[in-house]
């Protein structure tokens, strides 16, 4: 028998289906000479530095370098139900060979041959490459199989990077830990990512606007002199157009322009627009996206590629059809309409790009969980964007004289639409419209020598812009490009992590309390800053990081050495420890004090989750009512001053008297401490006159 193993249960069910194995065991689907099994990814995980034994106890200087003579797996504590079923079907005499089904990239690979490895099997191994898990793309490529041997480069840009991160992460946080008397997570990735976040934050912080003027004067259109940094000076030309009273057009220039379809999605790509449009974080399209995969409506997620192969084409073109008709309201089918700029062989490598797949007629997609229906919108309309004719336009900027200075007006007319028009309708409900220039509006006929007669002329003040924190979508750009701000859109990335693990990278970031998020926002929190301030720069260097990750993907593509790689990887890290080896007394990471518990005087602390009563008298210090106070507002309460904020959509204030509370969990077990006493407006405005005077309302 066939023994298939799969990522997950949902991909071994659809596997199942096309080959008709019906009969459910515990762990496995069985039947028509196969055995169908799956993995709840990762099932074995590297072990811990403690584990090997000879690093155990205390971290000490003395421990490092930590490198390995051999990497150690174990089974994952949660893991070992599914595991023992595999390795008993991976030792089953009636097995004749297995065929890895993993998802087709770096980890599913290394899903597979981990396990596989473990268990010291020796059975012939053939690939299951799919991108899709429609029954007619899953049957395909069964036909097209491959054997294991194929893909050994593969493994080895995942065995290489997951040994890379080890290196880096368990020495670099020891060494650093040691060196600062703190717990302090470092990581290959990790870090230089905080440090951008980092960098943007000092950049908004420290950023000084300045103001400056123009000169504005309405002759039928709008026309701006250049920039003027004194208001007189400003107000004097203003003063001097309004009495000329007229403008002369020195040139004008009209250019046809074309904005081109857009590509269609990678897994970044599409990541980003879902934080734009809907607020999702990274994790969160790509585990709607996961799901739609998972449910045979979208293709392969993890892709960092936005192009389709050749043979796709066709495929691809009546797949715009069925996106019209699953979405009526985007009009009619087009007359005429191609993909044929989405289509490049040569730049499709593991997987295309993210397009949806046929079963999206079939299936009512109302019942889907509003995330994936999002998502799944944007991955259809995508497509219908790509295969649309271009947007075309006429721009058009006339420079004209007065008391011979340069004023200049912009106009624009559409000529086509084109896929503009298309994505208005797609988006209608939630485009934001605002910042429609005045070059987005049509100028009137205008020709060289013409002369305006001025109507009003004023003075306009302006102030330069601070960059704006990152979000989501931008830092996830910035993550792409490693930083680098000028970059070719059609060049090969050199960027921190790979499109399937810079969700989780952030998520790290939030999970060790480096960073935080506020609405889409993120910023570093001051542990965060402190430890960015105190690394080296190639602790946090964006650009080595990149240049690792480059040399992965070489290695994928057979083009470089692993073992060079991890060569270069283990001499950075021998040397690193070397060179930060001693203890370092300048920078203290202990934790902050901000005042004294109003209820024991015992000082209170912020720690890594919070701020906390360091006596425990159970005094809630940090939530009033489930509301988390901010530092400015505890330290304002703890200095005897109300603050006040919305609490379930109330305006309450908060009283830096503090009052008991009592109440059972859901074991029944009697809970009892103090809290800070907080009062709804309406009850303060309603019985003021009343109230204890130690309220002082």
């Amino acid at each position: 028998m066939h023994l298939v193993i799969a990522e997950k249960p949902s991909v071994a069910k659809a596997i199942a289906s096309v080959l008709k194995a019906t009969v459910k065991r515990n762990g496995y689907i069985e039947g028509n000479d196969y055995i169908v099994s799956w993995c709840y990814g990762h099932l074995m995980e590297m072990k811990q530095p403690d584990e090997y034994g000879i690093w155990a106890g205390n971290w000490s200087f003395e421990q490092l370098p930590m490198i390995p003579d051999k990497f150690q797996f174990k089974v994952k504590s949660d893991a070992k139900a599914q595991f023992d079923v595999l390795k008993k079907l991976l030792k089953d005499d009636k097995v004749s060979d297995v065929i890895c089904a993993t998802d087709a990239d770096r980890e599913g690979e290394c899903i597979f041959r981990y396990v596989y490895s473990f268990c010291g099997c020796t059975l012939s191994v053939a690939r299951l490459w799919v991108s899709s898990l429609e029954s007619s793309a899953i049957s395909k490529a069964f036909k097209t199989m491959k054997g294991s041997n194929a893909y050994n480069s593969l493994f080895s840009a995942g065995y290489s990077r997951a040994r890379a991160d080890w290196l880096v992460g368990m020495n670099f946080s020891r060494l650093f830990s040691v060196r600062y008397s703190s717990r302090l997570p470092v990581g290959r990735v990790q870090t230089p990512t905080l440090a951008m976040i980092v960098k943007r934050d000092y950049q908004v912080t420290h950023f000084v606007k300045e103001q400056y003027f123009t000169v504005d004067f309405d002759c039928g259109f709008l026309a701006s002199s250049e920039r003027i940094d004194n208001r007189e000076t400003a107000e004097q030309l203003a003063a001097a157009v309004s009495e000329y009273g007229s403008a002369v057009v020195e040139d004008v220039k009209v250019e046809n322009k074309t904005v081109n379809p857009p590509k269609l999605y990678d897994l970044t790509t599409l990541q980003r627009e879902a934080n734009k449009r809907y607020g999702y974080t990274a994790n969160q399209t790509l585990k709607y996206l996961q799901s739609l995969y998972e449910a045979a409506l979208t293709t392969y997620p993890r892709t960092d590629c936005q192009y389709l192969p050749d043979d796709m084409q066709q495929t691809a073109e009546e797949m715009v059809k069925t996106v019209y008709t699953v979405y009526p309201h985007l009009g009619k089918v087009p007359a005429a309409y191609s993909l044929d700029k989405c289509v490049n062989n040569d730049k499709v490598t593991g997987h295309h790009a993210i397009i949806p797949c046929d079963n999206i007629k079939t299936v009512d997609l109302r019942k889907l969980p509003e995330g994936e229906q999002q998502i799944l919108y944007l991955v259809c309309t995508k497509l219908a964007f790509a295969a649309s004719e271009p947007h075309k336009y006429e721009a058009v900027t006339a420079v004209l004289k007065c008391v011979d200075n340069v004023f200049t007006a912009k106009g624009k007319t559409v000529l086509n639409n084109g896929w503009k028009g298309l994505e208005s309708r797609a988006f209608s409900a939630d485009d934001d419209k605002k910042g429609k220039a005045e070059e987005d509006t049509p100028l009137p006929k205008i020709e060289q020598g013409q002369e305006f007669q001025i109507l009003g002329a004023g003075v306009a003040e302006h102030w330069t812009s601070p960059p704006k924190p990152y979000t989501e979508d931008t830092l996830l750009s910035a993550m792409e490009h490693a930083g680098e701000e000028n970059y070719d859109e059609d060049a090969e990335k050199k960027g921190l992590g790979t499109p399937a693990t810079r969700a989780g990278i952030i998520e790290q970031l939030m999970a060790h309390k480096l960073a935080m998020r506020k609405g889409k926002q993120i910023f570093p929190t001051d542990t965060g800053k402190k430890l960015i301030a105190i690394l080296p720069p190639e602790i946090k260097s964006a650009k080595l990081t990149a240049n690792w990750e480059m040399k992965l993907q070489d290695i994928e593509r057979g083009a470089y050495s692993a073992e060079q790689f991890m060569t270069e990887i283990k001499q950075y890290v021998i040397d690193t420890c070397a060179r930060y080896c001693s203890v370092d007394d300048k920078v203290s990471f202990d934790e902050k004090s901000i005042g004294n518990c109003p209820n024991c005087g015992a000082e209170i602390k912020q720690g890594k989750f919070g701020y906390y009563c360091t006596g425990k008298c159970g005094m809630n210090i940090a939530r009033v009512y489930n509301k988390e106070l901010t530092e400015g507002q505890l330290s304002r309460l703890l200095a005897g001053q109300k603050v006040s904020f919305t609490v379930k959509g109330k305006k309450s204030t908060v009283f830096p008297q503090i009052e008991p509370f009592s109440y059972k969990n859901k074991e029944g077990k009697e809970i009892s401490g103090f809290q800070w006493c907080c009062i709804l407006d309406d009850v303060i405005d309603k019985f003021k006159d009343h109230a204890d005077p130690k309220y002082n309302l």
